[in-house]
């Protein structure tokens, strides 16, 4: 490891300990071929297909090193299924991490409600019996026309503005917290709310919409930590059809729900003009978004969050799937708050993980050594993570977002994060471009992207 994390020494970047393993399997004798798929909705499907080491031979690395890209390969791409092809072996391993009450049973729920189908492990003796790559990438966004609302549901404040052919005209920022609601009227009212103010800005409303965090079909909420306090029985019966109710507030105009990482993605792709676009937004979580070669959604979870990122078996371990090392502890508040200790600064247990990140960001505005360790570490992990994360993505531009980057931190950051990359992965480095929007990009591209996702029905 070339460049240390400085506040966490106990660091074991991804991309270095896939790449360690690769080279050692390379130099094994009689590799063995195996090929892991990941199946969602409407048969899509990603194969991944690798070399490891022969059943038999190192049995407990092989599954170490597997048992990560399932979990990273899920997470990216979405799936009810997963399908182990050509190590028996490897198979019995996942299929018991993902039976009930296995290591991973979160996932498997997770899973199994985003895509409303029960979760399966399968086995298949050769590799090149996996499952053929089916891949949906549609054209979202980029429709500008008409007056059209564009919101953006934040974890600590909800946005939205009112845009008319392309301009925005009102733009507007209110505090809340959904999180410690079981109500799920207190998110809906503050929904309505904003969206009739926006509303008020404009002749008529043409087309609403929506970037939130959380995973979404069919314009529906499937998953959000926004509803974390909500009951089982009141998220299916009030919260999943959300946005469509709000939208027949307004006369049942088109809506376009999409994760606010795709549509982090989709604004630096429209201000970018380019393609090959990762986006990540760093604020109460890590969420992801990605715009293909072709300019498309793909329909992939890309909930980072819970990739993981560190291959340290003591890695902070997240609260709500129960695994370490994942990027909610790396690429949120969340990080900015567990490095606070390491670096000297004791932070106010009574103060909101939103006022604990302004607290350290108030200190990097006036140059303390001590914030800017923070985003010094924060900035190795991004590095290291990109590298693991092009993996999985075909990438170009990294575009980041969120409140965890604002100001002179984010700056420090991304920094960091080059260095890493040219250090450790100088090829990557000459392909791969990481991006800060400039404030009002930040603010009024995500405003334009989001309400540019529908289209106007004539």
């Amino acid at each position: 490891m070339k460049i240390q994390a400085m506040l966490d020494p106990q660091f074991r970047p991804m991309a270095l300990e896939t790449r360690a393993f690769r080279e050692a399997v390379a130099a094994s004798a009689q590799p063995q071929r195996i090929a892991i798929s990941v199946v969602r909705n409407d048969g899509y499907t990603e194969t991944i297909s690798m070399d490891v080491f022969r059943d038999g031979v190192d049995d407990a690395r092989n599954y170490a090193y597997v048992e990560r890209i399932v979990k990273t390969m899920l997470w990216a791409y979405g799936g009810y299924k997963i399908v182990v092809a050509g190590s028996r072996a490897l198979y019995e391993g996942i299929r018991d991490a993902y039976a009930v009450g296995g290591a991973r049973e979160f996932d498997r729920d997770f899973m199994s409600r985003q895509y409303e189908r029960p979760f399966e492990v399968e086995y298949a003796a050769d590799a090149a019996d996996a499952p053929a790559q089916k891949r949906c990438s549609r054209a979202t966004g980029r429709h500008l026309d008409g007056c059209r609302i564009g919101f953006d549901a934040g974890g600590s404040d909800r946005k939205v503005s009112a845009v008319v052919d392309g301009k925005v005209v009102y733009s507007d920022e209110v505090v809340w917290h959904p999180k410690l609601s079981a109500d799920p009227e207190y998110q809906y009212q503050g929904i309505l709310d904003s969206m009739r103010t926006a509303a008020s800005k404009m002749p008529r409303v043409d087309a609403i919409g929506v970037s939130s965090a959380g995973t979404f079909m069919n314009n529906r909420i499937m998953s959000a930590s926004l509803f974390i306090k909500v009951p089982p029985e009141l998220f299916e019966s009030r919260v999943k059809n959300m946005y469509l109710d709000v939208a027949k507030e307004f006369g049942d105009v088109p809506i376009e729900v999409a994760n606010d990482g795709d549509v982090t993605a989709l604004a630096g792709a429209m201000d970018l003009n380019a393609n090959c676009v990762l986006g990540i937004a760093m604020g109460t979580s890590e969420a992801g978004g990605y715009v293909d070669a072709n300019g498309n959604i793909t329909g992939w979870l890309n909930e980072l969050a819970f990739v993981p990122v560190d291959a340290c078996p003591e890695a902070m371990v997240d609260e709500w799937s129960g695994d370490y090392g994942c990027g909610v502890k790396y690429f949120s508040q969340d990080a900015v708050i567990k490095l606070a200790p390491a670096a000297g600064i004791a932070l106010d247990e009574a103060l909101s993980p939103a006022e604990k990140l302004k607290v350290v960001q108030k200190l990097m505005a006036e140059g303390d050594e001590r914030a800017a360790k923070i985003y010094d570490t924060i900035g190795v992990y991004f590095g290291y993570a990109v590298a693991y994360y092009a993996q999985f993505y075909d990438i170009e531009y990294v575009l980041v977002l969120g409140r965890v980057t604002s100001g002179e931190g984010g700056v420090r950051l991304l920094e960091r994060a080059r260095e890493v990359l040219a250090a450790e992965f100088p090829e990557l480095a000459a392909k791969v471009k990481l991006e800060i929007p400039d404030e009002s990009s930040r603010r009024v591209g995500q405003s334009i992207a989001a309400a540019s996702l529908p289209e106007i029905r004539r």
